[in-house]
């Protein structure tokens, strides 16, 4: 469960519309829908109040990206949000023709251009934070058909395409292609890792992203567009079909249904009984908010005179995704304890509050140690922290237990300045076949094959320690002149953070072995333990080492 979505960044500035504010395309809008002469507009007395309630629901850039050709689509966006409330229909999706461009492999056609892609809020990282995905996020991505790369796999056909050009190349032929561009919109309850779906479901359609511009309302909706190639025809009855379709395989994920408690008492009756753990309200209190994320909030309380954290679902924003994973955040915080994984206290699973109750950590987070505070590791605090990362993960790989987003925003300081794993939100018990394929995690720290949608297994935990090492040592935020996604392209083909200067060689050598492209040439974290420890010892030893 993703409570903490992080600081929004954006690797580029704004875009100027030529000195258009937002109050100005507002009017213009408004004045070239009267002008269009469309009947259902030209008799609504109240359209004015109803673009302005629309506008004043969608964050500030969305005003600025409304296409003055295209100004219907403010209508039918109007629309697609309206439907959106209706749990039976949701999500609400629009299909339609945009154009079709020619293409080529000589570097000057249009698939080789880079396009801007403006995304809100997509897989925002790091510590705390109140902003959400309806604050101003520009992306400039790499080449669009790069963005497909990222297991939005490019679709078979662009294989297909490849092939044909190889053999024409070869015959010194140039070959054309024509493309065609569709626009596909989606709206539902607005919910973490939602962009995330949505481009996954396009991928498995065979689908390329070319550009998407995705928002969130004021009241937890979402307003998804995307424009893509990859389907062979300009009609569009096939591809809504496929959509379709694509939307019944999710079962529901992405209706954003606020779910019934059933679920959660099914997932936790097979545990042992439940006045163990069972939160009493009547003895809880709640006191100050210290972090906020997209799915709930972050409190510092007492329980039964102990000074605890209390994590607690919004309830206007549950759902069966996220239903699933408080539950199985308990299961598995129940499952642990160890000096090193933060200590679970207990949880309330009846509606309409759901929470978790962890002992409190007057430290707070790593993320915050190094990227709020600015303070800079000395080589044995830094050996000291990463040794208790290292105890606290071999804990949990020895109990059968991945972690799946290992980063500095979820490893919590105590005051005696030990360090402790938090946050199962997404962590799950391996699987029999010990490989999972799901893509999770956080894409600065996310190992190559999460990313790719390869099978993995507990070796995708090394590769994100290796990456919080390196953070530990710089004090730097992994690839900080990059967006998410085009990190996650970089990892994907072999990009790694620069190797710091000054530091010990048998720390470099760890990170390197640690962040090693085939996972079965990583060390375990019981080995990775030993080296630390001996490196520690050396260092206290001659305490000029660097």
């Amino acid at each position: 469960m993703e409570l903490f979505e992080g600081v929004g960044e954006s690797s580029s500035p704004p875009r100027s519309f030529g000195g258009f504010s937002g109050s100005d395309k507002r009017n213009d809008v408004y004045s070239r829908l009267i002008e269009s002469g469309n009947e259902e507009v030209v008799c609504n007395p109240e359209l004015r109040e109803q673009l302005d309630a629309h506008f004043n629901r969608l964050p500030a850039r969305y005003i600025l990206d409304v296409d003055m050709d295209r100004v219907e689509d403010v209508l039918l966006h109007q629309k697609l949000l309206a439907q959106a409330k209706d749990p039976e229909k949701r999500p609400v999706f629009h299909v339609h023709y945009m154009e079709t461009i020619q293409t080529s492999k000589d570097g000057n056609d249009d698939l080789q251009q880079c396009s801007r892609s403006h995304i809100e809020g997509v897989e925002y990282e790091g510590v705390v934070s109140s902003q959400k995905r309806n604050e101003d996020c520009a992306i400039d991505f790499e080449p669009c058909s790069k963005l497909g790369d990222l297991n939005l796999d490019v679709r078979k056909n662009a294989e297909d395409m490849e092939r044909r050009y190889l053999t024409d190349a070869f015959c010194g032929r140039q070959e054309v292609f024509q493309v065609p561009v569709h626009q596909i919109i989606f709206s539902t309850i607005d919910k973490p890792k939602l962009l995330s779906q949505l481009s996954a479901l396009l991928s498995d359609i065979g689908l390329n992203i070319r550009e998407a511009h995705v928002f969130s309302t004021t009241d937890g909706y979402s307003l998804d567009v995307f424009v893509v190639d990859g389907w062979p025809v300009e009609d569009t009855d096939g591809l809504h079909e496929a959509v379709e379709k694509a939307v019944a395989r999710c079962e529901g994920s992405l209706s954003g249904s606020s779910p019934s408690h059933s679920f959660i008492e099914k997932a936790l009756v097979t545990q042992s009984e439940s006045g163990d753990w069972e939160i009493d309200r009547r003895f809880l209190k709640i006191g100050e908010k210290i972090a906020s994320g997209s799915c709930g909030d972050l409190y510092r309380g007492i329980y039964l005179s102990q000074d605890v954290a209390v994590k607690i679902l919004k309830s206007e924003h549950l759902n069966e995704s996220l239903e699933v994973e408080f539950a199985q955040e308990v299961t598995i915080l129940r499952e642990v304890q160890h000096r090193n994984v933060v200590r679970f206290i207990g949880a309330c699973t009846k509606l309409p509050q759901l929470c978790i109750v962890t002992e409190y950590m007057p430290g707070g987070s790593l993320y915050d140690f190094l990227h709020k505070h600015h303070n800079v590791l000395e080589l044995p605090l830094l050996l000291s922290f990463a040794i208790d990362v290292c105890k606290g993960m071999e804990y949990l790989h020895q109990n059968n237990i991945i972690h799946r987003d290992l980063k500095t925003a979820n490893l919590l300081i105590d005051m005696n300045k030990v360090v402790k794993v938090a946050d199962f939100g997404v962590a799950r018990f391996q699987n029999q076949e010990g490989v999972m394929t799901a893509e999770t995690g956080t894409y600065r720290w996310m190992a190559p094959e999460v990313i790719n949608h390869q099978p993995y297994d507990q070796k995708a935990d090394v590769f994100s320690f290796a990456i919080v090492l390196w953070e530990l040592k710089t004090g730097k935020v992994p690839y900080d002149t990059m967006t998410p996604l085009q990190a996650a392209l970089g990892v994907r083909q072999g990009l790694r953070p620069e190797l710091p200067d000054k530091t010990h060689p048998r720390l470099l050598e760890l990170m390197k072995r640690c962040w090693e492209e085939d996972p079965h040439n990583r060390p375990s974290f019981s080995e990775i333990t030993v080296e630390l420890e001996e490196l520690l010892q050396e260092v206290q030893a001659t305490p000029d080492s660097k």
